[in-house]
């Protein structure tokens, strides 16, 4: 179980919001470099990258800042938001990104999404965001009716490998994961899970180390960072890493 510390980006800045709220925004920096920096030389073996601004309009926006930490960084790293199309995926890969997460694109049109998982494999990572249960889309804007782990099921038929469970509940609130929905959750995918949402004390790290054998391949760890309530270092010696 390995800690991952998002850089979620919006005009460029660092930001957190709280539920996906795109009104309710913080900003903790305005240069992600160095906070990617930061990460990596406390212990990071892996970045988690969002552009949100992306996420909401359905393209990738902030392009040029993902690219400059993937230059800066010796880690790998992930992107996500706004992330819809082979071409898409395509530029971020040949731009030194080792991942690509798609979210929307692979409810609205699961067929596209074989045929990128198919031709990245490895270099994909379905991201699915629920709320009560239910997923959300269109960063996380758009609210559906269907059940967060019947699309686990499906995402695995159609041969994704890795998946990242967001509870948008518990997500920028330092309330604590839901061990109960997230156990649920990660015993219905079937496939490694990375867990965000409300982490941010060693206890809550430990909490997840606990069920880890269920299927937990990762914890994102956003909020909490920036407004000091773990150290990574901390979290890191929690997970026993």
């Amino acid at each position: 179980m390995i800690l991952i510390p998002a850089v979620d980006i919006r005009a460029g800045n660092v930001v957190r919001l709280l539920q996906g709220d795109y009104g309710q925004q913080k900003v903790y920096s305005d240069d992600p470099v160095s906070l990617a920096r930061r990460w990596e030389a406390e212990g990071a073996e892996f970045l988690h990258v969002v552009d949100l601004d992306g996420a909401r309009e359905g393209t990738p926006v902030n392009r040029d800042a993902v690219i400059r930490i993937r230059e800066a960084v010796g880690i790998p790293l992930e992107i996500g938001g706004g992330v819809r199309t082979i071409e898409d995926v395509r530029g971020y890969l040949d731009a030194g990104v080792d991942r690509v997460i798609l979210g929307t694109v692979v409810f609205k049109r699961p067929e596209h999404f074989r045929e990128i998982q198919q031709t990245y494999p490895g270099r994909v990572v379905v991201g699915i965001d629920a709320r009560d249960g239910k997923v959300r889309v269109e960063g996380w804007r758009e609210e559906t009716d269907f059940d967060a782990r019947e699309l686990a099921r499906k995402i695995v038929e159609w041969g994704g490998e890795q998946i990242i469970f967001t509870d948008i509940s518990r997500d920028g609130t330092l309330g604590g994961p839901n061990i109960e929905v997230v156990g649920a959750f990660v015993e219905a995918a079937a496939v490694p899970v990375i867990i965000a949402g409300g982490v941010s004390t060693v206890a809550h790290v430990r909490r997840l180390k606990d069920i880890e054998h269920l299927g937990i391949s990762g914890v994102i760890i956003g909020k909490a960072l920036y407004e000091g309530t773990i150290s990574f270092p901390e979290a890191l010696r929690a997970a026993g890493g």
